[in-house]
């Protein structure tokens, strides 16, 4: 899929602000984030290439998706996405693929073929090697992001301001690279993890899983049900998942609840029984690889200190169901870009970069809770031979199972998971005593409560509120609250406590929304401040609060430690 490039030890620069261990997704976000922002970074990978075979993740949420539209590489991965929205929205269970349909999950991974409301992008279903070319080909027409591949970080050292990686070659040469910050998204068997001194904390399933990545010439006339994303098989001969990989001949099944562990699993298996099996017809099937694996429920007790951090699976390893794993770590590499790029720009206070920790850790407890959940209700839980039986017997199985299968919606509708997660708690957010919207992995509550996602809307029919952030902070204020004033006049002392602080913020009105619904009612505010990663911070109607929730964003003063009046004046936000 990609060129084999081996880089040189000579390729190293003497030192960089940033070093990236891992040039999967979420590192090569990271170094893209970081150079968006005006900061250079060095992704160190071994792997020379992407092997297609081993697709892995293949949903891109609407979350990523936005944090890829906000680099402008949205577009990018949907032109190279195999699967086309359009193809299919839907999830079905059924007996097999040419059997009966059970039940089925519509809009599933926040598909949508017309206009999405709650985020500027829908989801997308993408093979990982695929998805992790296109950041390949930004990283390499970047001036600010350098990948080198065929080299491994192997250990480091220093503390304060600086460190020094150890670089390997496949040689076994070395070479010392010094570093600002160091980003460990190397994996779940992370070396940066190892040098922190820290290992993951969980548990794994009981059973195993084979994935199995095959072509077949005649898979798509042999399948009498609607297109489906994914067709789980609910027995009685293998129970598992199927969907296509491209338009073409190539799809993808998984063997759930394998008595088999460890790399020689698939050898025990005939592949092609199992897929034939699940398709419920001898179908051509041309096996081109398996892969045994384990879902894992680790999470790491630290996300890093001392400029050492953990990103993505190096920090927590989820179960797939639900397809949070990866889109849970390109979160982790969002959040992170901003605040490394205020520390190496001068403007962030002491508790800017230990917020990272304080924010995504939770978030990855929570969605690791909820599919283990989930893998606590695999097809073969379901499995009946009653399914297939005609009459009385086999409407009341069917009808059993199309029930008892409700506990699946939090797996493919789980928008309360994706974009209702908040930082309400994190020391950079002020708190304006109102509730915080319950976490609920099905049902998001749009809400601009501090802490939460800046809830979505269109201005017209192709600009999202989105598209009018800034890179940096922005307080967005309704027009119409201004009674005919500049915004720079009443909200000057906003830009005033940036410019003495450095920190980069725009300042900005909008009109309705392309409902016609005042921002004001979207907000319950008169204005929002908007942190770089599109989170909000504050919302109110004072100059002044907002000014000193600028400071508290960017790290430099707690809500807790202010004066008591300068509190009540930062927390009187709703009128």
């Amino acid at each position: 899929m990609t060129a084999v490039v081996y880089a040189r030890l000579e390729d190293l620069p003497e030192d960089t602000p940033v070093l990236i261990s891992g040039g999967g997704p979420s590192g090569l976000f990271l170094a893209l984030d970081l150079a968006q922002r005006g900061i250079r970074s060095v992704v160190i990978e071994p792997r020379t290439s992407i092997d297609p075979d081993r697709p892995r993740a293949k949903t891109t949420n609407a979350r990523t998706m936005t944090h890829l539209r906000r680099l402008g590489l949205s577009t990018a991965l949907r032109g190279a996405a195999p699967l086309p929205v359009e193809y299919a929205q839907d999830i079905i269970f059924c007996t097999s693929l040419t059997g009966r349909e059970i039940r089925r999950f519509t809009n599933a991974f926040q598909l949508e073929s017309g206009r999405y409301e709650p985020q500027p992008e829908c989801g997308q279903q993408v093979p990982q090697p695929v998805l992790e070319s296109v950041l390949r080909e930004a990283v390499a027409a970047s001036a600010r992001a350098t990948l080198l591949t065929g080299l491994r970080v192997e250990s480091f050292a220093g503390s304060g301001s600086g460190r020094q990686v150890t670089v390997a070659d496949t040689a076994g040469r070395r070479r010392t690279v010094g570093c600002t910050f160091l980003a460990g998204a190397d994996g779940g068997s992370s070396t940066v993890r190892r040098g922190l001194g820290l290992r993951l904390e969980g548990g794994s399933a009981a059973l195993s899983n084979i994935s199995i990545l095959f072509r077949s010439a005649d898979l798509a006339e042999t399948i009498t049900l609607d297109p489906a994303v994914q067709y789980w098989v609910l027995g009685p001969g293998a129970a598992g998942m199927v969907g296509r990989m491209d338009l073409d001949q190539t799809w993808w099944a998984i063997i759930q609840g394998v008595e088999a562990q460890g790399d020689d699993a698939a050898a025990d298996l005939d592949a092609v029984a199992l897929v034939r099996s699940l398709v419920g017809a001898d179908v051509d099937v041309d096996v081109i690889a398996t892969d045994p694996w384990t879902a894992r429920m680790l999470l790491a007790p630290s996300y890093g200190h001392d400029g050492v951090f953990l990103v993505g699976d190096a920090a927590h390893q989820n179960p797939p169901w639900g397809g949070h794993g990866f889109n849970t770590c390109i979160g982790d590499a969002a959040n992170l870009a901003w605040k490394i790029a205020g520390v190496l720009d001068g403007w962030a206070g002491p508790g800017l970069l230990g917020s990272y920790e304080l924010e995504r850790r939770p978030v990855a407890g929570r969605t690791i809770n909820d599919a283990a959940a989930n893998g606590k209700a695999l097809a073969y839980h379901f499995a009946d031979p009653a399914l297939e039986a005609e009459g009385v017997a086999g409407d009341a199985a069917r009808a059993s199972a199309h029930a008892a299968l409700g506990v699946k919606q939090s797996e493919f509708d789980s928008l309360g998971l994706v974009l209702g997660y908040s930082y309400a708690a994190s020391p950079l957010v002020v708190p304006d005593g109102s509730p915080v919207p319950a976490e609920d992995p099905i049902r998001y509550t749009p809400s601009a409560t501090p802490g939460a996602l800046l809830p979505h809307v269109w201005l017209d029919d192709d600009t999202s509120v989105y598209d009018v952030l800034g890179s940096g902070f922005t307080l967005l204020v309704d027009a119409g609250t201004l009674a005919g004033a500049a915004v720079e006049d009443v909200y000057a002392p906003v830009p005033t406590t940036a410019a003495a602080l450095g920190v980069p913020v725009t300042v900005g009105t909008l009109g309705p929304a392309r409902t016609g619904t005042p921002m004001a009612d979207v907000w319950a505010a008169d204005a929002v401040l908007v942190r770089p990663d599109q989170h909000v911070a504050w919302r109110g109607s004072s100059a002044q609060a907002a000014a000193n929730a600028l400071r508290i964003a960017a790290g430099w003063t707690h809500p807790q430690s202010l004066e008591p009046e300068e509190t009540s004046h930062v927390s009187a936000v709703i009128s």
